[in-house]
């Protein structure tokens, strides 16, 4: 009778931990920008700079966007989105141009960046 009482009260606990490993499911799959579009639509369409930065941003990188930055966004037209990869080897960095919206990434086109903005870019990540 015991055991069968101990069984019935880790019931509310496992449920529990159930909802919130769903729960936590949900919000990646819905509530995050998974592509070029969404991102630039959430960047676009969100009217608090806070909410950007606490939403968007990775923690310890908020302060790499301005509110200049946003409001340029928000007040200007998409002329083209624009979904890149980079991938860095030892002394070369290609750019691959993939479909931006899409579920599975097709290539558009690959790019080995010069030397001179190569170096650019890896100044941006330090």
């Amino acid at each position: 009778m015991k055991n069968k009482e101990a069984r019935i009260s880790k019931i509310p606990i496992l449920l529990c931990i159930f909802i919130i490993f769903l729960g936590s499911i949900y919000y990646r799959n819905f509530f995050k920008p998974k592509n070029t579009l969404e991102l630039y639509q959430e960047l676009a369409f969100d009217k608090s700079f806070e909410d950007v930065q606490k939403k968007l941003m990775e923690k310890g990188y908020e302060d790499n966007i301005t509110e200049e930055d946003l409001n340029a966004i928000q007040e200007g037209s998409l002329y083209k989105p624009s979904q890149f990869t980079m991938l860095e080897y030892y002394d070369k960095t290609f750019v691959i141009l993939t479909t931006p919206g899409s579920e599975r990434l097709k290539i558009l086109s690959v790019t080995e960046l010069p030397d001179d903005i190569r170096q650019f870019f890896s100044e941006l990540v330090e």
